[in-house]
């Protein structure tokens, strides 16, 4: 197992030379780069740069040197813990990141969490009770939360918030707590507001996980060696929790893989449409400008999370599962 680790860490070294590489490549191929944006958005407000400026922006940000220099010079950075300077915004990349990423940690962890309560219960109910009325009640909320798009699911409730309680659903704050010190009122209107962003990134995921706890737990139930143990005469909860529920357990190990990468993402989406001050709508603005070191900063960050939770789901699975073993 040990030696699995080490070939796996060493592997990691090569795979995210190759990404980083393709990232860079990938953001540089739309025609123009992050200055032409800014100069478009510029003139568009009536504002005349002079050539001079605009030869010094592009020399202050090495875009006039080579792609193979530009690549050497970010990833350079990014191995002292330097992510570069983002010319939209003006500011340090390594401060943009980092003073969203605590909301960002806060609202996925709440919604992966949300997620494990309600689908690992209901999902084995489910699978115990098969056909009875609560089983068809999670299976029809399992489609209908399958099928309805989470953006959609943010507008309604931002509608029944506003018609109903007559509150603000979009942001994490009040306003007279958004740009107040830190207190237990602030904190008290964070976790007033927190449930919904949580609950409308964690309803796709709960749904599906439902659905994969229950057909993957009827699958173990089905086996010879269940039957064998129930004629035996091993009590039946005890049986399930020792063997078919280890087994069925798989799928909620192996979201670490994705789970990682998906607390940077922060579900852009969602965020633009409740205005969550996450990393989400920052990627999203980066990619869209060509911003080069923040896009590529951001998703190399992802890449390398996928690989770092893909290697920890396997560990994991490994440990769980004794079937997995990695010899």
């Amino acid at each position: 197992m040990l030696n699995y680790i080490i070939r796996r860490v060493l592997l990691m070294i090569p795979t995210l030379v190759a990404i980083s590489i393709l990232i860079f490549i990938i953001i540089q191929l739309p025609p123009g780069d992050i200055i032409t944006s800014r100069l478009q958005e510029l003139q568009a407000e009536g504002q005349d740069i002079s050539e001079e400026q605009i030869e010094a922006l592009r020399a202050r940000y090495n875009l006039n040197d080579p792609l193979h220099i530009q690549y050497f010079k970010w990833i350079g950075g990014i191995l002292v813990g330097n992510m570069g300077y983002s010319v939209m915004y003006g500011q340090s990349v390594n401060n943009l990141i980092w003073e969203r990423l605590g909301f960002t940690l806060l609202i996925t962890f709440s919604a992966t969490l949300l997620t494990w309560l309600i689908a690992f219960p209901v999902g084995v109910y489910s699978a115990l009770r098969q056909y009875s009325l609560l089983d068809y009640a999670a299976t029809l909320m399992a489609f209908v939360g399958l099928a309805t798009p989470n953006f959609l699911l943010a507008l309604v409730l931002m509608y029944l918030g506003y018609e109903w309680f007559g509150i603000a659903v979009g942001g994490l704050f009040s306003p007279e707590y958004a740009s107040a010190a830190w207190s237990m009122g602030k904190l008290g209107d964070l976790l007033a507001h927190l449930w919904i962003p949580a609950v409308v990134i964690g309803m796709g995921g709960t749904a599906g996980m439902v659905r994969i706890m229950r057909a993957n737990l009827l699958d173990e139930l089905g086996k010879p060696y269940v039957t064998t143990a129930l004629a035996k005469g091993l009590h039946p909860i005890r049986l399930v929790i020792k063997y078919p529920l280890r087994i069925a357990i798989n799928p909620f190990i192996s979201t670490v893989g994705w789970m990682l990468p998906h607390l940077i993402s922060g579900a852009a989406i969602i965020a633009v449409v409740l205005s969550l001050p996450t990393t989400g709508p920052l990627l999203l603005d980066s990619l869209k400008n060509q911003d080069m070191y923040l896009a590529g900063s951001f998703l190399l960050m992802l890449s390398a999370l996928t690989v770092i939770g893909t290697l920890l789901s396997d560990i994991l699975l490994a440990i769980t599962d004794p079937r997995i073993r990695y010899e």
